[in-house]
Parts: C-alpha cells; structure tokens; sequence
C-alpha cells in the first residue's frame, strides 16, 4: 500500500512586485494555515517516509513548520516540482524509492491539482467533486494506492481518501 500526500503551499504574498515567483515568501494568512497544517498533521500522526519539495521559498515557508513534527524525514528539494505539469511530477513520484511507503510532494497548482485529478480513481466520492471544483492554496490531498511501487502509480489507480482546506482546519479566512 502507498500513500501519497499532495500539499499545495500555502497562500504567499504578493504585495512586492519586483519579487520574483519563485522567491515570494507567505503572507500572514499563509503563516497561520502554515500552524494549523502542523498541528492538523501531529493530530493525525501523519509522518510520511520523505517529503519531496519545490525549492520555491514559498513551499519552503510551507515546509518548514511541518518539519518539527515529522522529526528525522528525508527531505529532497528538486526542481522540476516548481511550475511542473502532472505529467512531470508524476515523473518525479515514479523515480521515488520503493522502500518508502508513504510520501509529501509540495508543490504548486495547477500540476498538484491535475496530479491528484489523474491518479484518483472515478467514482461516485464527494471529495472527488471538491478535488475537481478547487484545490486552494494550503490544501492538502491524500490518495492510497495498493501499488507495490511508486512506478505502478497510474491513472485512476488511487482512492482519494482526504481533501482538506484550510477552512476545514478553522481558517476563516481561506478562499
């Protein structure tokens, strides 16, 4: 069985335009679901084998509150996350190591959201519906597969077992 965890980073600011993309940090918004994130995975004792990330310092800033509860993760940062397609970061989650059951992708839309909407298996879920309508800034998507390998991961090969939103968390605040 594996278990990927798809989370868009979440919302950064965007009040400097001389900032390039790939270097804007979060806003306050994005700190307080950064929190809540944190303390949403410490309840759930989710504690993936790696965590695979864009280098972008927005998905960094998102990282980085998660960290202290997941403890001792392998963490790899790799290019190709940022501004990536589904096809690409699929790509990415097929070069995963076999003997890590569960894995973090952070990354960005609309790639995360065009992953998850590829990989979930069609059927009759109510969260398939809110995967399809939005995927937010601070969303987190959680897909099983009973794949051996990350390789065997492929379309509509998973069951979206969680879609949560930072409005799910408490943030009234969240789009």
């Amino acid at each position: 069985m594996r278990i990927l965890y798809l989370l868009r980073h979440a919302k950064s600011a965007w009040d400097d335009p001389g900032i390039d993309d790939f270097d804007r940090a979060l806003n306050k918004r994005g700190q307080r679901t950064t929190r809540l994130l944190a303390q949403f995975f410490e309840a759930e004792a989710i504690r993936p084998a790696m965590i695979l990330c864009s280098p972008a310092r927005r998905t960094r800033d998102t990282l980085g509150p998660l960290l202290p509860v997941f403890g001792e993760i392998p963490v790899i940062f790799d290019r190709r996350i940022y501004e990536a397609g589904w096809t690409t970061l699929r790509t990415v989650l097929k070069g995963l190591s076999d003997s890590a059951d569960t894995a973090l992708l952070i990354g960005h839309n609309p790639g995360l959201q065009q992953l998850a909407l590829h990989l979930a298996r069609e059927q009759a879920n109510p969260l398939s519906a809110r995967l399809a309508e939005k995927f937010p800034t601070g969303t987190l998507a959680v897909l099983a597969s009973p794949a051996e390998r990350w390789s065997e991961m492929n379309r509509g090969g998973c069951d979206l077992i969680k879609l949560v939103r930072p409005a799910d968390l408490g943030d009234a605040a969240a789009d």
